[in-house]
């Protein structure tokens, strides 16, 4: 019967989380359900095994859910976002306009920024955008999808999203594991998902498929999506933002100019890079085995640590560039803290639930099955990573809920089989960012909804650009990595 309690319980949660409830109610119900079937105590596990999971992952990562959301507000407020759209476009031009909106896409993200603070400022400038070049509004979710949230949120080296970092305490990586593997992915995601969309545009034009404008205000659009609960319980399950403090904070009455807009990017990228591979390697931390720390080491907390200096160096040099123009910065400060809260909580419910199904006793069976899969490790790893991502809607809830239960077991096979820890943590993020884009997913729903599109008219060409590119890439590192290793 533990099977098949496991097996309910995340049925339920699959369930009540594609209807729009929180997962902070779904993920302690399914929990508590998956034990009931199994016979073990409920208050037991809902006090103990689910919260002592949850809180862990909440004292582990609320510095960079934090700092995220102030860098996010802080980007939109000072308006920082959209003068680096404009600047893209205005240098490529309308007859690349395609590649304008994936390159301002993959900047602003690659920098930092959360999806959901970039889709609700790049979804309206790339319908003007398309409006311009009377391309059909339908491919515009595959092309902002194809740079937000492919390659800069998983194979990117030295990216600063929540799916880059969470494998790295686990795996004692840093954001930039396996840079040549994850450059590699990223060009070949980039060049089929360009591919895909040259080829729907060659064919919208042939066939006389242009611009048609949408109904409605788009500004009323976004705020009902920003305020809708149902979208914003399935956007905190996914992302690092909290959608409805969009609508807080005071933006800036201009734009900075192009080169100020990328500073704060720039910082994170370079600050991170120096924390991560030259700094805080250079450093005596032995007092961190001390049991007052937590008896861990710097290898364990060297990833978390830079991510988290990066972003506060980024914050800073926006203050700092934009400090005339930001007409309300406590107001944007709070905004962006506020915002990191709920998908805190939300990422640590999924985690909780992980936990209780890991400490129920038929978890063992589905461990060894999981980690005796034909093929190796790395084989297991893709397999484990694809599955729960795809059943959970979330790369990040789907990565934390396994490595929470199999980290471990990983890292054993790893030193067993001679695998270097930086490829088993660029296979965890690029698996983990493939299914986890099937339509019931919280991202490919709100950027529909901003686009005022369905699943019917764009959902094809966003499965090609953000699920297709990505399971090819994922193929392509796995016979790199088996046969060379990681590099």
């Amino acid at each position: 019967m533990g099977l098949v309690g496991m097996l309910l319980g995340l049925a339920l949660l699959m369930w009540l989380a594609y209807r729009g409830w929180s997962v902070m109610l779904a993920a302690p119900a399914a929990a508590l359900l998956a034990a009931a079937i199994s016979g073990e105590p409920l208050l037991a596990h809902w006090t103990q095994t689910f919260m002592s999971g949850a809180s862990r992952f909440v004292m582990q990562w609320f510095p960079m859910f934090l700092l995220g959301g102030l860098f996010g507000k802080l980007m939109e407020d000072s308006r920082s976002i959209s003068a680096i759209a404009r600047g893209l476009t205005e240098r490529l031009g309308v007859q690349r306009t395609m590649l304008a909106v994936v390159l301002a896409s993959a900047v602003v993200t690659y920098g930092g920024v959360s999806v959901f603070v970039a889709f609700f400022v790049l979804v309206p400038m790339t319908q003007e955008m398309f409006r311009a070049a009377n391309l059909p509004r339908r491919l515009m979710p595959a092309a902002i999808g194809l740079g937000a949230f492919t390659f800069t949120m998983s194979a990117m080296p030295g990216t600063p999203s929540v799916n880059n970092a969470i494998p790295m305490p686990y795996f004692g990586t840093t954001a930039f594991a396996a840079p040549g593997i994850g450059l590699i992915a990223s060009a070949i995601i980039m060049l089929l998902g360009m591919w895909w969309l040259g080829r729907a545009e060659k064919k919208a034009r042939l066939a006389g498929d242009g611009f048609v404008a949408p109904g409605g205000n788009g500004d009323a659009a976004a705020t009902a999506v920003a305020t809708d609960q149902t979208a914003r319980s399935r956007a905190t399950a996914v992302g690092d933002f909290d959608p409805a403090e969009l609508e807080h904070g005071k933006a800036a009455d201009s734009e900075p100019s192009f080169l100020v807009a990328l500073l704060p990017l720039a910082v994170v990228i370079v600050v991170n890079f120096m924390m991560s591979l030259v700094i805080l390697p250079r450093l005596d931390f032995a007092f961190l085995e001390e049991e007052a720390w937590g008896g861990t080491t710097i290898r364990a907390v060297a990833g978390v640590w830079s991510v988290v200096l990066a972003l506060a160096a980024g914050s800073l040099a926006i203050i700092i560039a934009n400090w005339r123009r930001l007409p309300g910065l406590r107001e944007t400060l709070d905004a962006g803290a506020n915002a990191s809260v709920l998908p805190l909580l939300t990422v640590a419910s999924l985690v909780g639930f992980g936990a209780v199904v890991g400490a129920l006793p038929a978890f063992a069976t589905v461990r060894d099955a999981v980690l005796a899969i034909e093929g190796g490790p790395l084989v297991s790893l893709t397999i484990a990573m694809n599955a729960l991502a795809g059943l959970t809607g979330t790369a990040s809830g789907g990565m934390a809920i396994a490595l929470n239960q199999l980290g471990a077991f990983y890292m054993e096979l790893a030193a067993e089989y001679g695998i270097n820890p930086e490829l088993m943590h660029r296979i965890t993020t690029i698996s983990a960012g493939t299914l986890d884009a099937l339509p019931h997913n919280g991202t490919v729903l709100i950027l529909l909804k901003l686009c005022g599109l369905t699943h019917r008219e764009s959902y094809l060409d966003m499965a090609m650009t953000v699920i297709v590119t990505c399971i090819v890439a994922l193929v392509a590192v796995l016979i790199l990595g088996t046969m060379f290793g990681s590099f």
